[in-house]
């Protein structure tokens, strides 16, 4: 793992764009807790969900912090034997982030009737540790989910994250956390970005080295 770092750090480009993914990711994390803030200040409006009103709520939240964050261990565990795997995944998430806060910011929507609050100790910590409710769309649970899904590359991998993602999907529309147009729009928004990102990177096939994640 070691020499697959050190080989990818002397490497100008590759170099650059690691640290450049660090960068930017920190600095968005960073104002993520002052963002949220000022949208939970606004008020908005409450969509007529058809689906959500016919779902009773319930609290889920154990359920969806052990599925995301057990993708996120499986994603930095391939990440540590392949580099491309964290530019991918950081580079497109920093621009996702980027987009929901546009769509957050264009569309100022009140948070479902019904909702339970997710208690989620780690991510909490991106919103100031306070309660945000309104950090609807685009869903940034599914869009973490989906982002772990495209950048694996084993087989296997990627059948579990499927799994995953689409019970995370149904959770967060049964604790109502999410309108349904927030669930079913995060896939389509975060494989154009994703696409689009890769385009952008132009990265090569990892080394043969890697093989070690198999």
């Amino acid at each position: 793992m070691k020499e697959i770092w050190v080989e990818a750090l002397q490497e100008p480009k590759t170099r650059s764009k690691i640290l450049l993914a660090s960068v930017v990711t920190i600095f968005i994390l960073s104002g993520m807790p002052f963002f949220f803030g000022y949208i939970e200040k606004r008020n908005g409006v409450v969509l007529n969900d058809w689906l959500l009103a016919r779902i009773p709520s319930y609290n889920v939240s154990i359920i969806i912090f052990a599925l995301i964050w057990g993708m996120g261990g499986l994603i930095v565990s391939r990440a540590l034997y392949n580099p491309n795997i964290y530019i991918r995944y950081a580079w497109t998430l920093f621009f996702v982030n980027l987009t929901r806060m546009a769509t957050i910011l264009l569309f100022a929507l009140n948070p479902p009737h019904g909702m339970v609050y997710l208690i989620d100790p780690i991510s909490g910590i991106f919103y100031g540790n306070k309660v945000i409710t309104k950090d609807l769309f685009y869903s940034g649970h599914t869009s973490t989910m989906v982002l772990v899904f495209l950048c694996l590359e084993k087989r296997r991998d990627k059948i579990i994250s499927f799994i995953a993602t689409i019970s995370v999907m149904v959770l967060l529309l049964i604790q109502h956390i999410h309108y349904t147009i927030d669930v079913l729009a995060a896939p389509v928004f975060v494989y154009i970005i994703f696409l689009i990102t890769n385009r952008f990177l132009k990265l090569q096939n990892p080394p043969k080295s890697v093989g070690n994640n198999a």
